[in-house]
């Protein structure tokens, strides 16, 4: 297993410790294996993951996905492929600034080096976490897509973060049209444990949160929100992966239950934390003279926002309402039994997102409650 010690990857960790009996080969980067262990129960402890019957079960793998062979020697290699039975693909440096360059050797040829292991010695299924953000182009502006559909090439993809995932996309797409069992997981983006709240505050969605918050508005975007909780996710994926019949099929693992921002908007001023609505543009302009004059969660994510997409010149909440609809019938299908079941984005779900953030000091409680 690939990511370990991101935020899914916690939590897929656990989900394969408690949904199997098998041994778990962690890539990890670490000085040696000892530290490795420690910073796979360190990142499990920090979302209250941990268990101690985990130890003997979880193996660092001592490695960097973006090195040739993962950094593993030739023998190191040909071991742990003779070793491993099945391979859950889901690291990648997440970034959504920089540009493709910088991302290429984790993102893309790390994949690649996954492939490789797969193959050598005896073929191993390998369950690929992608994004939804690869139709992220105009080719597929206000469009519905299934799972079967493939992705296409288009010119139209602006983040090199969601450039790398598209290439690797395909390069797994590859490996299966030439025999390889294979699984692709297209999650959007995701947040915190439905039930605990607890969620990795560094991520994108939480720092708009803050943000938004620290400036007292957020944008009307007129969109829906494409969010869907951490432990669904993992869930998901296990639970697919463990169905035969998932080989060579694509999931789609988006919320089918519609919400939208500005939804969002309204109950986060319930819960207290006074926010004015008010136009993409005007945000945009107030988000300049904010991050230029204090300290604000976006300041960092600034050149993100000024961007513009497309020929069309689509600002972020203009692509919000431009991007594709994920038809995801065929997951919600296989999933049905299963106890597995995706929660709307609501008052009730925020609420458990919010009092996370307060009680772990990412947000100040509100001073007043609506």
């Amino acid at each position: 297993m690939t990511g370990g010690t991101g935020f899914l990857g916690a939590f897929l960790l656990k989900e394969l410790l408690e949904q199997t009996e098998a041994d778990i080969y962690c890539l990890v980067r670490a000085a040696d294996a000892e530290l490795g262990r420690r910073k796979i129960q360190n990142n499990l402890e920090s979302y209250e993951l941990w268990n101690s019957k985990y130890v003997s079960r979880i193996i660092p793998v001592i490695g960097d996905l973006s090195q040739p062979r993962l950094r593993l020697s030739a023998e190191q290699f040909e071991k742990l492929a003779r070793q491993i039975d099945v391979i859950y693909h889901n690291g990648a440096v997440l970034n959504f600034v920089y540009p493709y360059s910088a991302l290429k050797s984790a993102n893309v040829l790390g994949t690649q080096e996954l492939l490789r292991l797969a193959c050598q010695f005896k073929v191993k299924p390998l369950h690929y976490v992608s994004t939804d953000a690869v139709f992220d182009s105009s080719a597929y502006y206000g469009k519905e897509v299934t799972e079967s559909e493939p992705i296409l090439h288009t010119d139209g993809i602006d983040l090199g973060y969601t450039q790398t995932k598209w290439v690797a996309e395909k390069l797994v797409t590859i490996a299966r049209e030439r025999g390889l069992p294979v699984s692709i997981y297209r999650p959007p983006l995701i947040a915190g444990d439905s039930r605990t709240g607890i969620w990795n505050t560094d991520d994108f969605t939480c720092r708009f949160l803050k943000g938004c918050i620290q400036m007292g508005s957020i944008p009307n975007m007129n969109c829906g929100i494409t969010l869907v909780p951490v432990d669904y996710v993992s869930r998901a994926i296990v639970y697919l992966s463990k169905q035969k019949e998932s080989q060579g099929l694509a999931f789609h693992l988006n919320n089918p239950n519609y919400s939208s921002w500005n939804e969002v908007a309204h109950w986060i001023d319930e819960l207290g934390f006074l926010v004015r609505q008010i136009s993409y543009e005007e945000w945009e302009a107030e988000l300049i003279k904010t991050t230029g004059s204090q300290d604000n969660a976006l300041s960092g994510l600034l050149p993100f926002f000024l961007r513009r997409w497309s020929e069309e010149q689509l600002t972020f909440a203009g692509l919000g309402q431009r991007r594709v609809k994920l038809n995801c019938q065929n997951t919600v299908a296989r999933l049905t039994g299963s106890s597995i079941v995706c929660p709307r984005v609501d008052f009730k779900l925020l609420n458990t997102y919010f009092s996370y953030f307060v009680r772990s000091d990412f947000l100040n409680a509100p001073k007043v409650r609506a």
